[in-house]
């Protein structure tokens, strides 16, 4: 057992010294050794232990100079920062850090370098074909510029390498520059200038430093000096008043040089008139006459070429528009304008032909009067006529003019609906014409010209007419689509070579009457009570005819029932027996149909009675009566049961009279109801008692019995005749003359 304590002592004491040798007193810096830091930017550096709890730093520099940082101590770790960075921050820094009396040190190195811009390409000029030219890169504020390599390519070919390995006197902010002399040609024209920069620098703990880079690109624009200016003249450089110059420059050069047309005065200055290529003189004067010149220009410089152009005089002329003769819509405003070339004061005067007031605004300016007419009205036509007084010379000038109305597109009306097989009036109406002697109107269905009328007749007076043009045709379904047009033409006359025109148009649709209308029963017209019945209804017409069912009552309304093609009664009951009607119905008209529908029943209700009694006395009066409740054809069989078999009794309207009952007449009677549906029975036993001695016995109650009788049979013939009426339609055939109807 000691030996085992011992074992675990032993254990103990080389852990220990395990555990304190893990935590020895170690100091380690970041970066490691080295850092890298543009000028201007910030850098921190930061020192921090291993080993001690409560450590102490202190910053220096390898040579003692100024931190130009701040410190910032917390816990196992110190930070140096500088912000910005300059010059002075390009030291060793020592970080100490003290742990009692154990003390440990380390050392960074702070590089600095300053590489901000990119190079800078300069020009000596624009780059002239055939001009030498310098190109100049400039790098800017470089720090160590000693480390600093330049290349110029034009293309992909070095211009010019150089390496800037001069020695630093002091510490600066240096620009350093790269030239070379080239001749551009035309070639050289889009290629590009390179000024690449690298800055060398040292290594640091992170990676090698691969060296700082920069570039700027310039793409060569080449330019070529304007050259081999010409100027086109049409139609010609002698020229008269009034007439038009188009004077047409072109230069060569790189760029494409811009064009100037100046005009050259008389103190030989030069006066702008156009930056286009293309110089237009319209209604030219003498004093237009001169010397004019065309420029080329671009960036580099200018060519010029010149040009005489000489203007005559050209004869005293007057023109009048809108020409000898115009044509305006009442109401709408017309300018005659009267004009003078070949004279620069001339005076004005206008009157008409018919010396009547003008109606108008003269306005006269140099060489320009005009009449204005507002509203053009019937006064306004007249001939108006422009005398232009040119120092002792005079000229006259005519203008006619002419008014006329056609302000609205014809109206076509027709009679009535278009309806297949029915004649129809279409009129064509233009209203508020003038000169309506002058009018034409056209009526055209499709290609075909239906009717024309040309309006020839004497005009008295001047007014505004209405006029009109008819034809009556009969549509048939054929002309739906097609295009009703009504085209109205006023020819004005020699004014104006093609006539006014208007014209409406209208496309037809021809209804049709609903015609074959159809209907068809499903499963048939007849039917048992509770069954389910479809009718269907079928027409034709145009527009599609809609369908209407109705049923008609006993005083011959029809009762609506349904639009849908198809009426469907379900669980039909005897009641819904009767005349139904399909109508089918559109603008054009209808068309109807009937089916009568006949619900049949099975008898039921029967009721077989004796009067007075079944109980008689033999010699009396028995009435045996048989009904059927409201059935319609329904045959009623009276039967007296016997050992020989059934005999029919011959009954009226179901009731057999027994005028004096015998004995025999006493037993089971039977009334059988039938019909095509079913059929049912009822029995009843008839009592007869005989008299005492069998001796006719007359009482005064038994005459009464028989003077009422008399009275009452007709009375139930007539209630059985009249309850059966009420409740059968048609007629029907009996199997023989025994049976009875009711």
């Amino acid at each position: 057992m000691p030996g085992k304590m011992a074992m675990i002592f032993g254990a103990s004491n080389i852990l220990w010294i395990v555990f304190a040798a893990s935590q020895a007193f170690k100091i380690e810096t970041s970066p490691e050794s080295r850092t890298l830091v543009q000028i201007g930017d910030s850098v921190s550096l930061m020192c921090s232990t291993t080993g001690c709890e409560a450590p102490s730093f202190s910053w220096r520099t390898q040579i003692d100079s100024p931190l130009n940082a701040k410190v910032r101590n917390e816990g196992t770790k110190s930070t140096l920062t500088m912000d910005p960075v300059s010059f002075e921050n390009e030291h060793s820094y020592l970080c100490t850090a003290t742990c009692g009396s154990k003390k440990e040190e380390k050392e960074i190195k702070v590089d600095v370098y300053s590489f901000p811009k990119d190079p800078e390409i300069q020009l000596s000029g624009f780059p002239e074909v055939g001009k030498p030219l310098t190109v100049k890169c400039v790098v800017p504020d470089v720090y160590p510029f000693d480390r600093l390599e330049v290349e110029l390519l034009k293309g992909d070919s070095r211009m010019k390498h150089q390496e800037f390995l001069e020695d630093m006197e002091r510490k600066s902010l240096e620009t350093k520059s790269l030239e070379v002399a080239f001749t551009p040609t035309l070639e050289d024209t889009g290629k590009a200038l390179v000024c690449r920069a690298q800055l060398h620098m040292f290594e640091t703990d992170s990676e090698e430093a691969s060296p700082k880079e920069r570039e700027t690109y310039r793409e060569l624009q080449v330019y070529i000096l304007p050259k081999n200016t010409a100027i086109h003249v049409h139609p010609s450089t002698s020229l008269q008043e009034g007439d038009s110059v188009t004077m047409t420059c072109s230069s060569e050069g790189l760029p494409a040089p811009e064009i100037f047309w100046n005009k050259k005065l008389d103190n030989g200055d030069l006066q702008l008139l156009s930056g286009n290529a293309t110089l237009t003189l319209i209604a030219m004067k003498v004093e237009d006459s001169g010397i004019y010149v065309c420029q080329g220009v671009n960036v580099i410089g200018a060519n010029g070429k010149e040009i005489e152009l000489i203007v005559k005089e050209k004869p005293f002329t007057v023109d009048i528009s809108p020409g000898h003769q115009v044509a305006t819509q009442i109401g709408d405003s017309v300018v005659l304008r009267c004009s003078v070339t070949g004279c620069e004061t001339p005076s004005f005067s206008w009157r008409t032909q018919r010396d009547s007031p003008l109606n108008g605004i003269v306005s006269s300016d140099r060489t320009e009067s005009t009449v204005t007419l507002t509203s053009v009205s019937l006064e306004n036509e007249d001939h108006y006529l422009c005398t232009v007084t040119c120092g002792r010379r005079k000229m006259e000038k005519e203008v006619q003019m002419k008014v006329y109305s056609f302000p609205q597109d014809p109206e076509i009306e027709m009679s009535g609906l278009l309806v297949s097989g029915t004649p129809v009036t279409i009129s064509c109406k233009v209203p508020l014409v003038y000169p309506s002697g002058h009018l034409e109107i056209e009526i055209h269905k499709g290609e075909t010209l239906m009717v024309n009328k040309h309006f020839l007749e004497e005009m008295n007076i001047k007014s505004l007419e209405n006029k009109s043009l008819e034809v009556t045709f009969t549509p048939t379904s054929e002309d739906t689509g097609k295009v009703l047009v009504c085209q109205a033409k006023l020819h004005i006359g020699e004014v104006e070579s093609e006539p006014k025109q208007r014209q409406s148009t209208q496309t037809l649709y021809v209804n049709v009457a609903p015609t074959d209308t159809t209907v068809s029963v499903n499963p048939s017209a007849v039917l048992e009570e509770g069954s389910s019945v479809n009718m269907t209804c079928t027409t034709r017409g145009l527009p599609s005819p809609k369908i209407l069912w109705s049923r008609q009552l006993s005083n011959g309304d029809l009762q609506p029932l349904s639009e849908n093609t198809t009426l469907t009664l379900i669980s039909t009951k005897m009641e819904d027996s009767g005349i139904y009607v399909c109508e089918g119905i559109n603008e054009a008209g209808r068309s109807r149909k009937e089916v009568e529908l006949i619900i049949q029943v099975a008898p039921k209700d029967i009721q077989l009675t004796a009067f007075p009694s079944e109980s008689v006395k033999e010699g009396d009066m028995v009435i045996i009566s048989c009904t059927c409740g409201n059935v319609p054809e329904t045959w009623i069989i009276l039967k007296k049961k016997t050992e020989m078999g059934d005999t029919v009794l011959k009954s009226i309207d179901g009731a057999y009279t027994i005028h004096k009952v015998q004995l025999e007449d006493a037993g089971v009677y039977e009334c059988e109801s039938k019909n095509k549906v079913g059929s049912e029975l009822r029995s009843l036993t008839l009592d007869v008692k005989g008299r005492e001695n069998n001796k006719d016995y007359f009482s005064p109650e038994l005459l009464v019995l028989y003077c009422i009788s008399f009275l009452i049979i007709p009375a139930i013939g007539m209630i059985i005749y009249f309850a059966r009426k009420a409740n059968m339609k048609g007629s029907y055939s009996l199997v023989d003359a025994q049976k009875s109807k009711v």
